[in-house]
């Protein structure tokens, strides 16, 4: 299915604005995310924790994560999306100065549940925010906000690179991107959406699947499970593979996260323009399917610039399918479309980060390379179960045949 453009609404000023307002919304997301990643190393050395307690510490910032997802759901859908992203991201900006701070195991502890309870939170509210721009757009938007999150994740990097290279402490750091990080969120939630509750799809009007959680949605998240669990995997290992499976250097092997990362942002810009021509379940479909081209030229590779591209396809394929999902998860219900989102997202999550750690634990049989073949079949079933983010909800963009 594909978009009518004569069914396409002329956006408002009102309706431009927001749509930069989310723009900005994703952009700190990444920023402030991406600000704390890069100075994990010092922050670990000035608490004096070993890597295995530090990967502890990191589960409790997902359990945080997970627990903000769904408490915001419900919550905006009861008050809007408007307002859960102005108390998630300002408390994101607060909570960045959390691990800057902290001096002991325990301070970094706190400080990590609490900066993955408003991450996830704001994760959740601002795409129901984009979810309603996007209907009121009546076309597809979404996978360009999620561009905008990996623009922040690169000026975050550069920025958190930058000061560490100055060897300015990190509570200094961090603190400068926090007050950022606030300014940015007053600045960009003023012309955010209002509450309208225009969620609606004919298989919910009813009420009866309202607050439950339905088929549709366990399987969109399921879909979301496997993609991100892919993602997962090349974010923690796609370097370590190609330093192991062709011998080079780190600088070298780093190339293959640069290829993927890069054509993940460069595929977010365009998979909107690609949705509209051709629909969402081809953009999932063939996208999955792209990617597992990519994977499977990553594990038969032996040929540094084959193994890259294999990485860059495998990025590519990836970067518009999880838009679709969560732009179908937030039509599915009149009313609950935050719920359903929280769900949706919280399954991807826990995808995100199970896949690193199946692969690590995989790798005490076989080869890291043979282990890629995990992504591989995920992404191969994600290209058989595509036709879960068919949409058909009349507040969206209207498809047609």
């Amino acid at each position: 299915m594909s978009v009518n453009p004569t069914d396409r609404a002329v956006p408002t000023s009102a309706l431009v604005r927001a749509r930069a307002g989310i723009f900005g919304i994703f952009g700190i997301n990444g920023f402030l995310l991406a600000m704390w990643v890069v100075h994990i190393p010092s922050i670990e050395h000035r608490v004096g924790i070993s890597h295995s307690t530090l990967g502890s510490l990191l589960l409790l910032l997902a359990v945080g994560a997970i627990a903000g997802m769904q408490l915001s759901g419900p919550l905006a859908d009861r008050y809007g999306s408007r307002r859960m992203v102005i108390l998630a991201g300002s408390g994101l900006a607060f909570a960045t100065l959390g691990p800057g701070f902290a001096t002991n195991t325990w301070q970094l502890g706190a400080a990590l549940v609490v900066f993955g309870f408003a991450n996830g939170a704001l994760d959740v509210s601002m795409n129901s925010q984009a979810v309603e721009a996007e209907q009121l757009y009546r076309r597809p938007i979404m996978a360009a906000f999620h561009g905008m999150f990996s623009v922040g994740g690169v000026l975050g990097s550069v920025i958190g690179f930058g000061t560490l290279a100055l060897d300015l402490p990190p509570y200094v750091t961090l603190g400068i991107a926090s007050a950022i990080g606030l300014l940015a969120v007053w600045l960009c939630s003023r012309p955010l959406l209002p509450h309208l509750g225009v969620h609606t799809e004919t298989e919910s009007t009813s009420g009866k699947t309202h607050g439950r959680f339905s088929a549709r949605v366990l399987a969109l998240g399921t879909l979301a499970f496997v993609l991100m669990l892919a993602e997962g995997v090349a974010n923690d290992w796609s370097a370590l593979q190609v330093k192991e499976d062709l011998g080079v250097s780190n600088a070298v092997a780093a190339l293959s996260f640069g290829a993927f990362s890069a054509m993940m942002t460069v595929g977010r810009f365009t998979a909107d323009r690609i949705s509209a021509a051709v629909g969402p379940v081809a953009v999932v479909r063939y996208g999955a399917l792209l990617s597992s081209v990519g994977m499977l030229t990553v594990v038969v590779s032996g040929w540094l610039p084959l193994t890259l591209l294999g990485w860059a396809l495998f990025g590519a394929g990836l970067s518009g399918c999880i838009p679709q999902i969560f732009t179908t998860a937030g039509n599915l219900g009149s009313g609950s479309a935050g719920t359903n989102m929280s769900r949706v997202v919280g399954m991807g999550y826990i995808g995100f980060l199970a896949g690193p750690a199946t692969i690590g634990w995989v790798t005490t049989l076989v080869p890291l390379t043979t282990a890629m073949l995990i992504p591989f079949a995920c992404v191969l079933v994600a290209a058989g179960c595509a036709g879960v983010v068919r949409r058909d909800s009349p507040t969206a963009y209207r498809p047609h045949s």
